[in-house]
């Protein structure tokens, strides 16, 4: 995600002409849009991180909704 919001962010200081972004070739921005691509598509599942991450949150609601469940069961005074 954070590689996003650098491409992001230097499209727009270099379409905007910002510093010295203004000289920066757009093959740069395009470049790193590409290792994005290739970062998302391939290595990222191939790594298995895009299923880890989706097992986390699925494995944190799952811990979330026992808590809930067992603390509306429990009866006062024990």
């Amino acid at each position: 995600m954070p590689l996003i919001i650098i491409i992001v962010s230097l499209i727009a200081l270099k379409y905007f002409e910002i510093g010295p972004f203004a000289g920066i070739s757009w093959w740069w921005i395009a470049g790193l849009m590409a290792v994005a691509f290739i970062w998302f598509e391939f290595l990222e599942p191939m790594l298995g991180l895009d299923k880890r991450r989706a097992h986390e949150e699925l494995e944190k609601t799952r811990q979330e909704r026992v808590k809930k469940t067992f603390d509306k069961h429990k009866r006062p005074g024990r």
